[in-house]
């Protein structure tokens, strides 16, 4: 029974038990509502007429609105178990009470406006716990997927209790329909009892103390000022109003053509029974097999749009062909949608409001809403209608009219029905939160100048690193006096500083600096007048004065700034001997290497990076491995400057080394354009590490031109997950900051569609892996080898894992570039959180923010990714497919990176199957090393 279930109604084996609990309270509800309802009706059409309908419309909203303070009231004091109860309890004795009344066929019309009246209080309040009651059960995910079938439940109860009322009443009489009735309500009495016990008393204690919390804030206000307080809660208190309103206008005309065509209450009865009951098959049909369907493709809200779409249709029918018929028809929509699409559809659609708010809220819109509605629509009746001696046709009209008012609601429905889904899972995460957040010191500009004028060195520099990165005008002045500052430090943070303002500021004041000594200070200064000011450094008399001066560290800055400028003026270099000098300096540092500076070195570093003299190029590469990282970073930055190919693949590994990774980055980018072309040749060929390849990205991104951003987008087709996951979050930085960055939607697209199946391709591999590992282990004998093997499988489902990792993120950044990323950033983070409700809000709120091409390739593997290990995989609609080891492996070898190739053929090499070698011959020339070793020892096994 339970497979039968779990195949044809996606029900999972934990929910099988509290399904059909809950399915089978609805049936007897509405078992007892159509009993009741037909009979009531029939009496009081019979006895009364039609034209008092409307009168009774009335009343029922009057009762309503009293009647919902005190329920309030109680909701507010005690559980919705004992209200449950005491409800079911209270209408079951009243239906009882009915039976007496009609055993001694004593009915006066005040007893008829009573019992008409209550069983309209029945029919909203009685649900309106229920589906308050399935709230609190179900969670998001669970709630979309078994609405459907609980809701069947329901559906089968009209059908049931409209055919039942038919057999009893032309059998018996309506007494003996009113006393089964009561019957069958008091028998869900002990279901809500055994519904709580199962499930709600489980919930965790987080949401115990989250309920409790939210009760103590809102327990103060009424239902009407919390829907008022919620856009979400008014427009669907709009939509039902309108919806009850358009369904009482369309049950009056329907009502009224059937009492002009059936005089006998008895056959009037029969009538109402059969097609109540009727309506109810269609009804079934469509919540059996398209709710889910629909619900799936359009959305929730858009599918709130079919009932009155369909409606609109039938009055443009009813309009033309003015008859009886053609309101079977119309009252056939209301009837088939109502109860199966669009019931399944606005229960959900308040599922993203919190529990204690919807408690409230949920019953003030079911009872007094509904009713209040109901209400109008007979003032409209009497006032409108009647007194207008209009035509019944004119109702028609009255309907269109609403309708188009349906519509609009539903659609503004949609931005507040995301924005509460939003807000409930940031609400849900607010807890993780709290150690993350900061209190920012001192940022305001007075207090930054306060800093610049009397703080410590160390307090000044911190200031300086962590201003903006543009001009401050107020803060211009202070950092200008900050060079003539004691400390050297600071001395070169202002100078950095000075960058960020006009051309030339401050030249005279940095010009001084080069005499000072300090060759870090000097170093800086000269940098900063080469590249920011307007000092014609080729004057002749600038390096007559400077190069041979008696104080090195004027020399040797003005040597740097000879080949900084010689570069492209070769008179000067042959004029002033650059090359012999830059010789003479290099035997200089050669042999007093124990007493020279690291400044020296580094201003060297530079000054041959600046000439382009290659002869010299080798110093540079030596200091590459210099113990001092200052001059390493020099010495990066120098090769930068040369613009020689040589350089590239040393730099890159410089990334590898946090330390580096800064200078590293500016000079890859001196290269220029071309290097974005380079890098992706040296990640094809599989050479760099994980460390570099994550830092790729951040290379790319600091050219900030057009052939930059195609070479992420290049990236985005790695077979590198490292590669795809650094270069997808780099690009949705990158839409953060640029307005102008444009990537297409069938682009995107096709990468998210890629990256989930490089996802699905990870699962099937572990999941083949893990099969081979089982399989194994039941003949294992113990040996060396077989433990070899066993290490080496599981080394790899390891390696697959944590690919799989990164390959979500991959799959978030990309959701990240096509969507809102504060949206993505939230269900990424509801999806890892250790809370089941967080977790469900999240994956109906990428349920709702993914387009229909996205869902039926990324819902699933994210459902199975945060699912697994929760549920048998087979109860989820993605299930890893079990393939064979041979092939999976080969797949593997072609389509990943470095990392994977490396451990696949370790395990290859312990297979010793030969039949692997023909699949692994494109590795034989690959200009990995690692790849070629590992590719020789499978070879020579």
């Amino acid at each position: 029974m339970k497979s039968f279930f779990k195949e044809t109604f996606d029900i999972r084996d934990n929910e099988v038990q509290i399904a059909l609990l809950m399915q089978l309270y609805v049936f007897l509800l509405i078992t007892v509502l159509l009993i009741v309802k037909p009979t009531i009706n029939a009496l009081f059409l019979s006895q009364l007429g039609a034209d008092n309908l409307p009168y009774g419309y009335i009343l029922v909203a009057i009762t309503a609105v009293i009647s919902s303070y005190y329920y309030n009231k109680a909701v507010k004091k005690f559980s919705l178990r004992k209200v449950a109860v005491l409800t079911l309890t209270g209408f079951s004795l009243s239906f009882i009470a009915l039976a007496v009344f009609l055993y001694y066929n004593f009915i006066p019309d005040f007893i008829l406006y009573l019992f008409y009246i209550g069983v309209a209080l029945f029919a909203v309040l009685t649900t309106s716990q229920f589906w308050i009651l399935a709230n609190m059960v179900f969670n998001a995910r669970e709630a979309k997927r078994l609405f459907g079938f609980i809701g069947a439940g329901a559906i089968a109860g009209g059908i049931f209790g409209g055919y039942l009322t038919t057999l009893i009443v032309s059998s018996f009489n309506n007494m003996s329909a009113i006393i089964v009735a009561a019957v069958l309500l008091f028998a869900c009495v002990p279901i809500v009892g055994f519904i709580w016990k199962i499930r709600i008393r489980k919930l965790s204690v987080f949401i115990r103390k989250k309920r409790k919390i939210i009760q103590e804030d809102e327990q103060s206000k009424s239902a009407f000022k919390l829907i008022l307080e919620s856009k979400h809660l008014t427009l669907t208190a709009g939509v039902i109003s309108v919806g009850v309103l358009v369904a009482r206008l369309v049950d009056f005309q329907f009502s009224d053509f059937a009492h002009k065509a059936i005089r006998n209450p008895e056959e009037l009865s029969s009538f109402f029974g059969f097609w109540f009951s009727t309506y109810n098959v269609m009804a079934l049909l469509i919540q059996l097999f398209l709710t889910n369907r629909i619900l799936s493709f359009f959305g929730v809200t858009s599918t709130l749009l079919i009932l009155p779409l369909g409606l609109a249709l039938g009055s443009l029918l009813f309009l033309a062909f003015p008859e009886l018929w053609v309101l079977i028809i119309l009252k056939g929509m209301d009837g088939g949608f109502k109860q199966s699409i669009n019931k399944a559809a606005l229960e959900l659609s308040i599922l993203p409001i919190p529990y204690q708010i919807k408690n409230q809220a949920k019953s003030y819109l079911d009872v007094v809403v509904d009713s209040v509605a109901t209400g109008l629509a007979g003032l409209m009746l009497i006032f409108v209608v009647r007194r207008l001696e209009l035509p019944t046709i004119y109702i028609t009209l009255i309907i269109i009219f609403f309708l188009f008012a349906w519509i609009i609601i539903i659609y503004k429905l949609r931005g507040a029905y995301f924005n509460s889904f939003r807000a409930n899972l940031q609400r849900s995460l607010e807890h993780n939160d709290e150690s993350k957040k900061s209190l920012l010191k001192e940022n305001t500009i007075s207090s930054a100048i306060r800093i610049l004028q009397s703080g410590t060195p160390d307090d000044i520099v911190n200031l300086l690193k962590h201003l903006p990165n543009h001009r401050i005008r107020s803060l211009k002045l202070n950092i200008i006096e900050l060079l003539n500052h004691p400390s050297d430090k600071v001395k070169i943070e202002a100078i950095e500083q000075l960058y960020h303002y006009k051309r030339g500021t401050a030249n005279k004041e940095v010009f001084s600096l080069i005499k000072i000594e300090n060759g870090k200070v000097v170093y800086k200064a000269m940098e900063y007048l080469l590249s920011h000011t307007n000092v014609n450094l080729e004057e002749e008399e600038i390096y007559i004065k400077y190069l041979d001066h008696e104080n090195s560290y004027i020399a040797e800055a003005s040597l740097l700034c000879l080949a900084k400028v010689a570069n492209s003026n070769k008179w000067l270099s042959q004029r002033y001997n650059l090359e012999q000098r830059i010789e003479k300096q290099i035997n200089h540092l050669h042999h007093h290497e124990n007493l020279i500076r690291t400044e020296e070195i580094a201003q060297l570093l530079a000054t041959i990076g600046y000439s382009g003299i290659e002869k010299f190029y080798s110093y540079i590469a030596i200091h590459f491995n210099n113990k001092d990282p200052y001059i390493v970073n020099q010495a990066i930055k120098a090769a930068g400057h040369t613009g020689d190919p040589q350089f590239i693949e040393p730099i890159l590994h410089f990334l590898d080394k946090k330390e580096y990774r800064k200078k590293s980055i500016k000079a890859l980018r001196h290269y220029g354009p071309g290097i974005p072309q380079m890098i992706l040749k040296s990640i094809q060929h599989e050479v760099l590490s994980d460390n570099i390849k994550e830092n790729i990205p951040k290379v790319l991104e600091s050219f900030k031109t057009k052939d930059s951003f195609k070479a992420l987008l290049t990236l985005l087709k790695s077979r590198d997950v490292v590669v795809r996951r650094e270069s997808s979050r780099t690009l949705s930085q990158m839409k953060e900051r640029l307005a102008n960055i444009r990537i297409t939607d069938r682009q995107l697209i096709r990468y998210i569609i890629s990256e989930t199946k490089y996802f699905r391709e990870t699962l099937d591999a572990i999941a083949t892996i893990q099969n081979q590992i089982s399989i194994s282990m039941a003949k294992q004998d113990g040996s060396d080898e077989f433990t070899e093997l066993l290490i080496a499988r599981e080394h790899l489902i390891d390696v697959l894992n944590d690919q799989k990792q990164l390959s979500l993120h991959c799959l978030f950044n990309l959701l990240s570039l096509k969507y809102d990323k504060s949206d993505v950033d939230v269900v990424y983070f509801g999806l890892q959180s250790e809370l089941p409700d967080a977790k469900a809000n999240a994956l109906e709120f990428l349920d709702n923010l993914l387009q229909l091409k996205l869902k039926a390739s990324v819902l699933p593997i994210i459902e199975y990714q945060i699912i697994e290990g929760q549920s048998p995989s087979n109860e989820l609609e993605f299930k890893p497919t079990i393939g064979e080891e041979k092939t999976i492996l080969v797949n593997l070898m072609r389509n990943r990176g470095k990392r994977i190739k490396i451990t696949v053929l370790n395990l290859i090499s312990l297979l010793n199957d030969k039949s692997y070698l023909p699949h692994l011959k494109f590795l034989k020339y690959h200009r990995n090393k690692e790849i070629q070793k590992y590719y020789r020892k499978v070879v020579n096994n």
